[in-house]
């Protein structure tokens, strides 16, 4: 059984991902980061507050030495909106608790302020990782979350890859291109050739995913993008994505093949990001609705200067680069 979050879940958070991270739960997308407007955790679900932990953290230079669990017990209706078996429980992390076990907490309610964890990689923004877990199952064990789903729509950005640096961070640089379609008021995403929006680190994590891919008879397996949720008013469908697609559907960025559809997700080819011909490490990939959507290029071992043009491109490579854990 998947948990879908309603769209009210995701009020306050400009950002959020099923797949962009190297982490066992994104894997299937049995996870969802959500990435808040403001740096404070906003709760996406209701319920009680079960417990609290602190642990620690991978020592990194940039960030936080320590990280934090907050565990709630949803309410029965909250589950019945989400599709979730009463007694869910759900797995809030990188915030610092300001919340205590017994505490009501609705949807919308502040938790805390995001941290800054270990566990994110430099280019990482700050973000709320949201999990949930069956009744009577560990709600503190690292592994056995639930597939969760997201009722929103996301639109496909088409784009060729160019653009000019607007902003530069140790490790990335983000590009003034593409341009979201309705800044503010829905959520879009960078689109394959076949206009499904894409999710993931593209190719520095092994696998991805898909916004809104639609039901069968999308555009992965020969029918229109979007599939049959065009026909009920939804022309960038909703949920699973490739999960909903035959197994081995193959998508394209820029007439290259880049992935095929894998379980509920997308596992990458052997493919390299290169910027201005040079290889760098790959594409961050989310869905947005914030004016400042664009592509973030992680590229630690490469600079680029603010006002630079710079070409993207995918390319088959033997030896591409792949992140893990840690």
């Amino acid at each position: 059984m998947s948990v879908t979050l309603p769209p009210d879940s995701l009020d306050g958070y400009r950002r959020f991902s099923r797949f962009n991270s190297p982490y066992p739960a994104h894997d299937d997308g049995s996870a969802v980061d959500l990435y808040p407007e403001d740096g404070r955790g906003v709760s996406p679900v209701s319920g009680v507050v079960r417990e609290t932990r602190t642990v620690g953290c991978p020592d990194r230079s940039y960030a936080a030495s320590e990280d934090h669990l907050i565990v709630v017990d949803l309410d029965d209706e909250w589950c019945r909106r989400a599709g979730a078996a009463p007694g869910t429980a759900a797995r809030i992390l990188h915030v610092v608790p300001e919340v205590s076990p017994g505490d009501r907490v609705d949807v919308g309610d502040d938790l805390g302020p995001t941290t800054r964890s270990g566990f994110f990689g430099q280019w990482v923004d700050d973000h709320v990782h949201l999990g949930f877990r069956a009744p009577g199952a560990s709600a503190l064990r690292a592994s056995g979350s639930l597939p969760v789903d997201v009722d929103v729509a996301v639109a496909p950005i088409p784009w060729d890859g160019e653009g000019v640096v607007v902003e530069r961070g140790p490790t990335h640089v983000i590009l003034d291109a593409p341009v979201h379609p309705d800044p503010g008021e829905s959520f879009a995403a960078l689109a394959s050739d076949e206009r499904i929006p894409l999710d993931g680190g593209l190719a520095h994590y092994a696998g991805g995913g898909a916004f809104g891919a639609g039901t069968p008879g999308g555009a992965l397996d020969g029918g229109t993008p979007g599939g049959d949720a065009v026909e009920h008013g939804d022309p960038a469908g909703r949920g699973d994505g490739f999960g909903r697609f035959e197994e081995g559907a193959a998508a394209t960025l820029w007439g290259t093949r880049v992935g095929v559809a894998a379980g509920r997700g997308l596992a990458w080819d052997a493919v390299d990001v290169l910027a201005n011909g040079e290889r760098v490490v790959g594409l961050s990939l989310f869905a947005a609705r914030d004016a400042g959507y664009g592509a973030k290029v992680v590229c630690p071992d490469r600079e680029f200067a603010i006002g630079e043009a710079v070409s993207l491109d995918v390319v088959p490579i033997d030896d591409p680069i792949r992140l893990g854990v840690g």
